[in-house]
């Protein structure tokens, strides 16, 4: 769904208006913030031409380096930061400040941006510039990555949980389900890491509002954080995943003992026939009468004195 917003400011209360068209009727000094929801190459150029911008496309939101997600130039700031579905799909989100102005462009609707808005109509006060939304959008972000941290504990704790109650029946579908917890998990790390990186440009922007400073500390504080839950995440997979082995280990080798004791029983049977299944000529217990009843109870009895054995062994 494509979609324009444009916050503004009239009097003491922060309007939208969602016409691309608005901007001509509206003082740049009232203008806040301006979000791009997947719109037109057109309506983007009008745009770029009102601020003297260069929003930048998808594919070099994309393949931009990590090293250059941020720019900063004597009057603006552009940076670039992956910003996360509850799905864990990653959603690349261009940021540019200008006059203070916020210019944000994505191509899916973002659940942090609408908290932000949301914020944004209850405290007006709270965001007289477009640097002051920008920092709300990145308070938000963390949390958000805070509560799928959350969720992926929730879920890393059930899963224990599954494997302690089947432990005498692992399958294959455990070890797929801690590596699909290892992948988000990383997809976590990987988001507030940029997220770091990005808000440790802004705290050395030289025209950065010094209000804001704080809140910016603030949130490298809560990053830091989240990445000790991350370690923590990570640990207790590792932890899974060796117990899952350690638990397929031990029913593999269950599985070997019944099939040891089985040959060790059978054995001295399978020796006793063979013994008088030989054809000599001169084999004293060849014409028994009761020669085959004689083999018979041998090969019991042998068998029931190895049971005897294991079972004092207690290795059955």
């Amino acid at each position: 769904m494509s979609e324009l917003r444009i916050f503004y400011k009239d009097n003491d209360k922060i309007k939208v208006a969602k016409t691309i068209g608005a901007l001509k009727e509206l003082d740049k000094k009232d203008i806040i913030w301006i979000d791009l929801l997947d719109v037109s190459d057109k309506t983007e150029d009008t745009l770029e031409g009102f601020l003297k911008i260069d929003i930048q496309e998808d594919e070099e939101m994309e393949e931009i380096e990590m090293s250059s997600r941020y720019i900063q130039t004597d009057d603006s700031i552009v940076a670039n930061s992956n910003f996360l579905h509850s799905n864990f799909e990653i959603e690349p989100v261009n940021f540019i400040v200008k006059n203070n102005i916020l210019v944000t462009s994505h191509d899916a609707e973002l659940g942090s941006f609408n908290e932000t808005i949301k914020r944004m109509f209850v405290n007006t006060r709270n965001f007289p510039s477009g640097f002051h939304v920008l920092v709300a959008l990145m308070e938000t972000r963390v949390e958000k990555d805070a509560d799928l941290i959350e969720d992926t504990t929730d879920m890393i704790t059930k899963l224990s949980d599954e494997i302690t109650k089947a432990s005498d029946h692992v399958d294959e579908d455990f070890l797929l389900q801690i590596k699909d917890l290892q992948e988000k998990v990383t997809i976590i790390r990987q988001n507030i890491m940029d997220k770091q990186r990005v808000i440790s440009n802004f705290l050395k922007c030289d025209f950065f509002p010094q209000e804001l400073q704080p809140r910016l500390t603030m949130i490298i504080k809560d990053i830091n954080s989240l990445f000790d839950y991350t370690r923590f995440g990570f640990d207790r997979l590792d932890y899974l995943q060796d117990t899952f082995l350690g638990l397929v280990n031990i029913e593999q080798n269950k599985i070997i003992k019944i099939f040891t004791v089985i040959n060790i029983i059978f054995l001295p049977p399978t020796l006793i026939a063979s013994m008088y299944g030989m054809n000599f000529e001169n084999m004293p217990e060849l014409h028994w009468t009761h020669g085959y009843l004689w083999a018979i109870g041998l090969m019991i009895a042998f068998t029931l004195a190895v049971l005897g054995y294991f079972r004092i062994k207690k290795w059955l």
